[in-house]
């Protein structure tokens, strides 16, 4: 198989995984390489997201490491399996990896946790609101720099419609509602659109009311994708430079925990609404 210039997050976490598993399992890249009939340089691509693996070669391996979990090396082999061309990747060359990484990583997911405290979650902005966000950008972002990452993020949303859509949990500070993105009444079609989402059946928005004081993660954007066994989820969180991908246990453990204490603290998805109502009609 070709090797790859430019792994997506998906191809990495995959080889990170087989490699995980290797490790976990006492076993060296001789020995794993041999029992493939590689030499050690591919078994590195391949543990690296550059080389694709397949299905055969996965179920070989895990056999060989004595991985007793079989839902996770089904996990892994959907991942290898996985090569159909999604829609994101009609924005490839026009955007950054990482946005498009975002997106295949919700695709992907089994259940999507967010947590926004400065504006509304992207799967559920309106153009104008998310076009407000992208022309603050610094260093300024061209009109069509700006048009094409709302294009994308508009396009992101169709995640939360299709036939089998995942739960989505959105937890908003009420900061977010109240920060005039394209002034007050792009802020109030954006909230009543909010307001709507959160009656599907498949979304819940929940508000940590600014009462609550200082809270775990305040200082950033997060993304938390169940993947179809917990060893496989993903955490991605916001940052100047472009999006960060963790997958490390202790990572995932400290955010599984941050989830937690947000359930506790949000108000209950009625009062949300409730809330978000009320901050719409004083804009």
């Amino acid at each position: 198989m070709p090797t790859r210039t430019t792994p997506t997050e998906r191809q990495k976490r995959l080889g990170a995984e087989l490699r995980r598993m290797r490790v976990a399992a006492g076993a060296t890249t001789e020995y794993a390489a041999g029992l493939l009939g590689i030499d050690r340089t591919r078994l590195s691509d391949i543990e690296s997201g550059i080389r694709p693996v397949s299905v055969e070669r996965i179920r070989t391996l895990a056999r060989n490491y004595a991985c007793a979990d079989d839902s996770y090396v089904d996990g892994l082999v959907a991942m290898a399996e996985s090569k159909e061309r999604g829609w994101w990747e009609k924005h490839r060359g026009a955007l950054p990896p990482g946005l498009l990484n975002i997106a295949e990583l919700e695709w992907h997911a089994a259940r999507v946790h967010t947590a926004q405290v400065l504006h509304v979650p992207g799967l559920l902005q309106t153009e104008d609101y998310a076009r407000a966000i992208f022309t603050a950008v610094l260093p300024p972002l061209t009109r069509l720099e700006v048009e094409l990452r709302v294009a994308h993020r508009m396009d992101r949303q169709q995640v939360l419609e299709r036939p089998r859509p995942f739960a989505y949990v959105a937890y908003v500070h009420e900061v977010a509602l109240r920060m005039p993105f394209g002034g007050a009444d792009v802020t109030r079609k954006q909230l009543t659109r909010l307001a709507t989402v959160a009656e599907r059946e498949n979304v819940e928005v929940r508000v940590i009311p600014t009462s609550i004081g200082a809270f775990p993660g305040a200082g950033h954007a997060l993304l938390y994708a169940d993947g179809v066994v917990p060893q496989l989820d993903t955490v991605q969180l916001d940052s100047a430079h472009g999006p960060e991908f963790t997958h490390a246990e202790a990572q995932l453990t400290k955010y599984r925990s941050h989830l937690d204490w947000w359930d506790d603290a949000a108000l209950s998805p009625a009062a949300s609404r409730d809330l978000i109502h009320k901050v719409a009609r004083e804009l």
